[in-house]
């Protein structure tokens, strides 16, 4: 079974920034992802926000996903499977 993507949730701006740099050099991507801003629910304060690296049909070997969630939690974030 394939994922249809991945999302990587940062809990800054900064944070999901230099992932999506990094993660463009790590699966050899044409261009960096846009990180996105998903206010948490409920929150009306601009600092009550993740911010989202979504990744559309990514390579799925186990060392690929080992160095994504590798660097995502060295951000304080994690990886969802959608």
């Amino acid at each position: 079974m394939t994922d249809a993507r991945l999302i990587l949730v940062l809990p800054d701006r900064e944070a999901a920034e230099e992932v999506a740099e990094r993660v463009t050099g790590l699966l050899d991507l044409p261009e960096e992802p846009e990180p996105v801003r998903d206010a948490l629910a409920g929150e009306d304060d601009a600092e009550d926000a993740q911010w989202l690296v979504v990744l559309e049909e990514p390579a799925r070997d186990a060392a690929l996903l080992a160095a994504l969630t590798g660097l995502v939690e060295a951000h304080e974030g994690w990886l969802e499977h959608e």
